[in-house]
């Protein structure tokens, strides 16, 4: 009796995470992210980005998340324009950002992840180059959020990563800046969006969900 009373919860809950694990594996299986049928030295579809130990340093602490791939060192023109404030420009790409752009830059290649240096260099319009003036900004700090004060205008928009502990449904912000993955999702966990997008670009939904006038 006392036992039948747990069982049925645990199973329930385990029921759950299967069904997470399954739509996130079924996501980037078979997306532009999965590299596992390409014949660069695995057949693993985490393991070009991700790794469970010896995770890849930069400035002597872990970057993001148990990351495998080797890190751009580029220097980039970022964008700019006079409608921007200027209290808040584009910076030098941070983490989550140089993540992206270590395989999208063009100065990494996909498969140097681990201890490989991979000779296949992202082609096309996905290799954006190190002139990001022309692309819409990132790593830049949005100003008019806080963590103190209840800004209620958060609330409805915005996912804040990082310090303060905030999570709403929205678009994810780290450490309180925008970032590529703010607008794309790398697991492409949404497939019925084009470009990995979290949200659709019909009717400029996602454009609209922080420029909406």
């Amino acid at each position: 009796m006392g036992e039948s009373r747990y069982f049925k919860p645990a199973l329930f809950i385990l029921g759950i995470l299967t069904v997470y694990a399954t739509v996130v594996h079924a996501g980037i299986t078979g997306s532009k992210h999965d590299f596992s049928g390409r014949g660069w030295g695995s057949n693993e579809i985490c393991i070009f980005c991700h790794t469970p130990h010896n995770a890849k340093m930069e400035g002597g602490s872990a970057i993001y998340p148990l990351w495998n791939h080797k890190v751009t060192s580029a220097t980039y023109i970022v964008y700019s324009s006079p409608t921007m404030d200027p209290r808040y420009p584009a910076e030098q790409p941070r983490g989550p950002s140089k993540l992206c752009l270590s395989c999208h830059d063009g100065t990494v290649a996909i498969d140097s992840y681990g201890n490989r240096d991979g000779t296949n260099l992202i082609s096309g319009v996905a290799n954006f180059g190190t002139n990001l003036s022309n692309d819409h900004p990132i790593s830049i700090y949005w100003g008019h959020q806080t963590y103190t004060g209840g800004n209620a205008s958060c609330v409805g928009c915005h996912q804040i990563h990082g310090g303060g502990g905030m999570s709403y449904i929205g678009l994810p912000f780290y450490e309180r800046y925008l970032e590529c993955s703010t607008c794309h999702e790398p697991h492409n966990k949404y497939p019925t969006y084009t470009k990995m997008l979290r949200k659709s670009l019909a009717l400029s939904e996602i454009c609209q969900h922080c420029h909406g006038k």
